[in-house]
């Protein structure tokens, strides 16, 4: 849940307080990470909270579809710089 939070603060610092997550509110960090992707970032909640809190180590593959989803949002942002073709 921290990680996925720290990803959202980086781009979006004003959001939320990074410094009063509770690493053991594992759900409640997951749910504020996703909320704020899909506010902020127009990111489609492809996951599940319970999804991420259901096994101790999250499905990989599902994890790393919805990274490709918010970085693609980010760059139709403008918030990533990507090279040109």
């Amino acid at each position: 849940g921290l990680a996925v939070g720290a990803l959202r603060h980086s781009f979006f610092p004003d959001a939320f307080d990074f410094a009063a997550l509770e690493p053991a509110a594992r759900r409640e960090n997951f749910a504020l990470a996703f909320a704020t992707a899909e506010e902020r970032a127009g990111c489609a909640p492809l996951l599940e909270v319970e999804d991420m809190v259901r096994l101790p180590v999250p499905d990989a593959k599902c994890v790393y579809t919805y990274v490709q989803e918010l970085y693609r949002c980010l760059v139709a942002k403008g918030l990533v710089k990507t090279k040109k073709r």
